[in-house]
């Protein structure tokens, strides 16, 4: 349920409402997009009933809203510290509220309401988002971490090759249903972020330890990958045992701390290791894109600093050493 509760609801909470809605029913979002939407916006609300400041629309103008991205810039966060002393919120989260608010109004003036115009509302400067992604040393000692001696390591060793062999979201993964993968052509269809279709290739390898973590399994359960432990679903379709992406997460940083990784490996890690590889091996952007399930080439760009820099590191490693 996206929708806001009832007591005396405003106008800009009632349009809140339905463009929660709509983003619900006609753009398709995740229901973990909807609920952040819904934190952003109704930050928004709360701060203006703070102030005093009619909860009407005509009442978002530019100087409401660079009152409110002040009062943001000061906000104390509830996660960062440093040190014992609590920080303000980042930029990205600042950003990420000003982007729901400027989508909001977007949505408005689609359904010819009379507001003020997203374009008048800037999204502040980040640095260069960094890619953190694993060598292919590291990628191997960490495939190779799960003792095969049980179902558990079997099940996160066929995990981790999946995730490297196809660049899938930790969502996606445990989304993952028995009767839509095609072990034997290697491949499946998935309908990934904002509702976008893709077709996704396993490796030969990577298809192998899913057949035999499936084949080590006594039950007839639908999802891929399930919990092992406690007391198994009762329900011929084994919802309840279907791992969730916390898990995966808890899974990968545990063999990442058994081997000693220096880098804090997360699924999203494993992710970027993927894309980096294939364009460190020479794959085009574009392509990359498609198998990673970007809506923008945009989005795909953050991994050409990684591969430039690669590049510069052959360039310097080899020009000029052939003897001329």
């Amino acid at each position: 349920m996206t929708s806001l509760p009832e007591k005396k609801i405003s106008e800009i909470a009632k349009k809140i409402n339905e463009y929660l809605e709509y983003l619900e029913v006609e753009r398709g979002s995740s229901p973990l997009t909807i609920r952040n939407y819904k934190h952003y916006l109704m930050r928004f609300v709360g701060w203006l009933e703070s102030r005093g400041i009619r909860l009407n629309l005509i009442d978002i103008n530019p100087e409401v809203v660079r009152q409110y991205r002040v009062y943001l810039s000061r906000l104390p966060s509830s996660s960062r510290k440093i040190g014992k002393k609590r920080t303000t919120l980042s930029r990205k989260t600042q950003g990420y509220h000003a982007i729901a608010l400027r989508s909001f109004l977007r949505w408005l003036i689609k359904n010819d309401y009379e507001v003020m115009s997203p374009d008048k509302i800037d999204l502040p400067k980040s640095q260069d988002r960094q890619v953190k992604f694993l060598s292919g040393e590291q990628i191997d000692r960490l495939l190779n971490a799960p003792s095969l001696s049980t179902i558990q390591g079997k099940r996160d060793k066929a995990i981790l090759e999946v995730l490297y062999s196809t660049g899938l979201r930790v969502s996606e993964l445990v989304g993952l249903n028995r009767d839509k993968i095609d072990l034997k052509r290697r491949e499946f269809g998935i309908i990934g972020k904002g509702g976008k279709a893709r077709v996704v290739f396993l490796s030969a390898r990577a298809s192998d330890w899913v057949d035999k973590y499936l084949k080590s399994r006594r039950d007839k359960f639908k999802p891929v990958f399930v919990n092992h432990k406690g007391k198994a679903d009762l329900m011929a379709s084994g919802e309840k045992m279907r791992l969730s992406a916390r898990s995966v997460q808890r899974m990968i940083k545990k063999y990442a701390k058994k081997i000693k990784l220096a880098v804090d490996a997360t699924p999203h890690v494993i992710r970027h290791s993927f894309a980096t590889d294939l364009l460190m091996a020479g794959a085009d952007l574009r392509s990359v894109q498609e198998m990673l399930g970007h809506k923008n080439v945009q989005t795909t760009q953050i991994y050409t600093h990684v591969t430039q820099k690669h590049l510069k590191n052959v360039h310097e490693a080899f020009h000029g050493k052939g003897g001329r």
